[in-house]
């Protein structure tokens, strides 16, 4: 049974994770903006929005936000730019008069899923003998990196 590291030791190893995050997060990202523009026309912020309402439900913009964390002002611009394409809608929300819930619209929801599955097909493709402990750990790790993180401004 592995033991934990000793602060140092999880120090230079989660140094290393973090030098795989940037060049990972950045190479994903070209690659989700190439296939967006080539087969949907959604923009990435419009494509993060779309997500989170696919797997959340209706959310607020603030919320939103804060699950992405970026601004709530960023976040509000890519539910304009969503709903000027007519992929969402805002529905009042019994929680609060003044915030707005934010819900795909039926051609929303359909995009949203055709880039997932899209998505689905070439991640399945990935290899390297993976297994569910594997990705488990790998979530638990950067779960545990994004909550040492929680104390940063968005605004």
């Amino acid at each position: 049974m592995d033991k934990p590291l000793s602060p140092d030791e999880l120090g230079r190893r989660l140094t290393e994770v973090y030098d795989l995050v940037g060049p990972l997060y950045r190479r994903a990202q070209r690659s989700v903006e190439q296939g967006l523009a080539a087969d949907d026309g959604l923009s990435l912020g419009v494509r993060a929005v779309l997500t989170l309402l696919h797997r959340n439900g209706p959310m607020t913009v603030p919320q939103m936000g804060r699950a992405q964390a970026i601004s709530r002002q960023f976040v509000q611009r890519m539910v304009n730019d969503a709903a000027a394409q007519g992929l969402v809608e805002s529905i009042p929300n019994p929680a609060h008069r003044r915030s707005s819930l934010i819900r795909p619209t039926p051609e929303g929801s359909a995009a949203i899923a055709a880039v997932l599955e899209r998505e689905h097909l070439f991640l399945r493709e990935v290899g390297g003998d993976l297994t569910d402990t594997d990705v488990t750990t790998c979530l638990r790790v950067l779960g545990e990196l994004l909550t040492a993180l929680d104390h940063i401004d968005l605004s």
